[in-house]
Parts: structure tokens; C-alpha cells; sequence
């Protein structure tokens, strides 16, 4: 995080570093022998990993999810062989690579994180740290930040999850259809 409380420089610097991973394996992404499952699998294990790092405590506004999927669609058409030109839909190149939008999964890790600072006592220091926020401090004017608790209610809300869910491992898997480890 920035010290205005922002994460755009967070932001750049996960996906250069997705773009980095992705260079170091574009030998193997951008072969044409490959099959394009085996793609979709490398890059879901060795780029992906590298652009959420740390995401599950980002407060994520729009464009920052847009610009980690524009950074992914790009990978993904690359690999694929295919242009903007080509006018190929996303949803077209997500199914033959058979990858999940970036968007999803950066929801999951934030639940699933969410889920896991919930577990823990209520003496933690990750639990006191997100969770004991003083409610005294005095704001400046205009919007307020986006919170990281706010985000997580926007994402329960959009996902139809309840809290008492979220805390639960098994339960929250079968509801956001997260297969077993």
C-alpha cells in the first residue's frame, strides 16, 4: 500500500511481475505444439500466482480489476495466437485455455482470506490490525477510501454468501464452487 492508503503502484507492480513470469515461460506458452489446456494449466500455476500475490488485502476498485484483466487477456491472446484483430471474444480464448477470469479469483483469495482472519482469536494481530479500526479519526473531505471490509461486503453481497459461510472452509468452498486442495 501507498501512503495515501491506495494500491495503484501495488497494482503495476504485481502485474510486471506477471509479465515478467509470463516471459520467462513465453518458450513454452507461445509454442504452437503445445496444446492449449496445457497452456491455460502453466499459466494458471505460474503467472497467475505472481499477479495475485498479496491481492487478498487489496480494497479493489474497478480499474484496478480491469487493468489485472486486460494484463491477463493479453497473455491469454498471446498464447493463443490470436490479435485484437482477430476479434476472438474473451470468453472464447478463456474456454479454449480453460482459465477462470481473474476477477473471480481475486474474489476467492480475498474470501478466503477474509474467512481466515475470522478464525482467528480475537487477540491476533492480524484480527486487530484490519479489524480494530479506530472509528474517531477524523476524515478529509470528499469520497471516503475504499475499505478492505467494504470490499469484502461488496463481495459477500455480489456473491450471495453470508458471513457465517465465509468463516466456514468447506461450507465457502461448495458455495463459490472452489475444488478441494
Amino acid at each position: 500500500m501507498q501512503q495515501d492508503g491506495d494500491i495503484d503502484e501495488d497494482v503495476k507492480h504485481r502485474i510486471a511481475a506477471g509479465w515478467m513470469k509470463w516471459r520467462q515461460a513465453s518458450g513454452v506458452l507461445c509454442d504452437r505444439r503445445v496444446p492449449q489446456k496445457l497452456k491455460g494449466k502453466f499459466y494458471r500455476t505460474a503467472v497467475r500466482p505472481a499477479m495475485l500475490y498479496g491481492a487478498e488485502c487489496w480494497p479493489t476498485k474497478r480499474r484496478h480489476v480491469q487493468q489485472l484483466s486486460v494484463a491477463e487477456m493479453r497473455m491469454l491472446r498471446w498464447s493463443c495466437g490470436y490479435t485484437r484483430r482477430d476479434r476472438v471474444r474473451n470468453e472464447d480464448i478463456r474456454e479454449k485455455v480453460g482459465v477462470a477470469p481473474i476477477e473471480e479469483k481475486l474474489t476467492q483469495h480475498r474470501l478466503r482470506w477474509f474467512g481466515h482472519v475470522q478464525r482467528r482469536p480475537s487477540e491476533a494481530p492480524v484480527r486487530i490490525g484490519v479489524l480494530g479500526r479506530a472509528n474517531n479519526i477524523k476524515r478529509g473531505r470528499g469520497r471516503p477510501r475504499l475499505t478492505w471490509d467494504e470490499a469484502i461486503n461488496r463481495d459477500l453481497k455480489e456473491w450471495n454468501i453470508s458471513k457465517e459461510v465465509a468463516f466456514d472452509r468447506s461450507a465457502w468452498r461448495l458455495a463459490i464452487n472452489v475444488p478441494e486442495p
